[in-house]
């Protein structure tokens, strides 16, 4: 429950909302059987595009500008919707990479075609085995060129995405005394049909999201394709990793608050021995626990979206803090509804595993709970050698 919501915030929630109602219902959903037809993904996500989903990370001098001062809770509010309905469409890569070429003031073309929703960009920077932050994809200059070789995943949109924004490892790059000994973190736009590109689409229990392995094998791109300075986006990943957290613990809550609202509304409406099932005093115990992992949810959510959003100090370590408590109790309060659902809990019959999905699959991306509690610990101990 987000407190402290401008008019403006309510009514674009409210719209959004209604639009996601009509557009993409639970039944729909449950027809596509987890595989959403690209057309329909495309012209829903145009739809969606042009309310305003792609533009809140992006200036107004860049043609795009949010409702409030605080453009992250605006989008956040978005993202938690979307949980909220199980929906498809790519809104955490898309404006995680409208805000990195925000950022940089770069690629104003392709910028404007995320804005308005006729292209799909795609953020390659989760890596197999890396954790939350292990990169080992190499990006080396060789006559005035950038090659790409490694591989990414799991990247969401990587099917259906005409640009691929890629984190690597500059190997040569001026930043070679840097923090890495191989030159520094580096990003690098490149066009999905570029040669050496290769998309594997991954199976997911997500109904309403597709992913995929992308592997670079001797790319070559112009030197002008890359996101900011070579070798020195330490920094910008690392904010734009918190945004994705932030983005993925919205729509994990807002998932989270519509399978505790459909499992208290069966429990009211159930009856056992003659009671409502939700008067029992053990199930009342089980309710109270997850209305608290609930309401923790979203507050933490609107801290985290608060301090990313103003690049606060710390706001790192409380997105993560996040990402922990969410990826922990997300998955744990799914599981009680399911449970408290009987045996029609286990069914697809339900809408309710759609959320259970979503959850689910957002709880291992941009780093595990295990992950983000040892970057938090890791925090916790260069604190007390200083």
């Amino acid at each position: 429950m987000w407190l402290d919501l401008t008019p403006e915030q309510e009514f674009f929630r409210e719209t959004t909302a209604k639009f996601l109602a009509d557009q993409v219902p639970a039944s729909l959903l449950q027809r596509f059987a987890g595989t959403v037809p690209a057309d329909f993904e495309a012209d829903y996500w145009r739809r969606g595009a042009a309310l305003g989903w792609t533009s809140l990370m992006v200036s107004e001098d860049a043609g795009g500008g949010s409702i409030s001062e605080q453009p992250l809770v605006d989008l956040a509010l978005i993202a938690g919707e979307l949980g909220r309905h199980a929906a498809p469409g790519p809104l955490l890569p898309a404006n995680v990479v409208a805000a990195a070429l925000n950022e940089a003031g770069t690629h104003p073309e392709v910028l404007a075609g995320l804005l308005d929703g006729t292209s799909v960009a795609a953020w390659c920077h989760a890596e197999p085995r890396g954790g939350a932050s292990g990169i080992s994809l190499e990006i080396r200059a060789d006559a005035g060129d950038l090659v790409l070789n490694g591989a990414k995943r799991p990247v969401e949109a990587a099917d259906t995405a005409d640009y691929l924004l890629v984190s690597g490892l500059h190997a040569d790059g001026p930043h070679a005394d840097g923090p890495h000994a191989d030159g520094g973190l580096t990003q690098v736009l490149v066009p999905a049909d570029a040669a050496g590109v290769l998309v594997t689409p991954l199976r997911t229990s997500d109904y309403g999201r597709r992913f995929g392995a992308v592997t670079f094998t001797d790319v070559r791109v112009p030197t002008s394709a890359a996101v900011g300075e070579p070798g020195g986006a330490a920094r910008q990943l690392a904010w734009q990793s918190e945004i994705a957290l932030v983005l993925a613990c919205a729509e994990t809550a807002g998932a989270m608050q519509a399978g505790f609202d459909m499992t208290l509304a069966w429990a009211r409406d159930r009856y056992s021995f003659g009671r409502p099932l939700a008067s029992y005093q053990a199930l009342k115990h089980r309710f109270a626990d997850m209305k608290m992992w609930l309401e923790a949810s979203h507050a933490i959510t609107a801290a985290a979206a608060v301090a990313v959003g103003d690049r606060a100090e710390g706001a790192g370590e409380l997105a993560s803090a996040a990402k922990t408590y969410i990826g922990q109790y997300g998955p744990q309060l799914m599981q009680e509804c399911v449970q408290l659902h009987g045996g029609i809990g286990l069914t697809k019959e339900l809408d309710l595993h759609l959320y259970l999905r979503r959850v689910t699959t957002n709880a291992m991306l941009y780093g595990t709970p295990a992950d983000h509690r040892q970057q938090l610990a890791d925090h916790v101990q260069r604190l007390e050698e200083i």
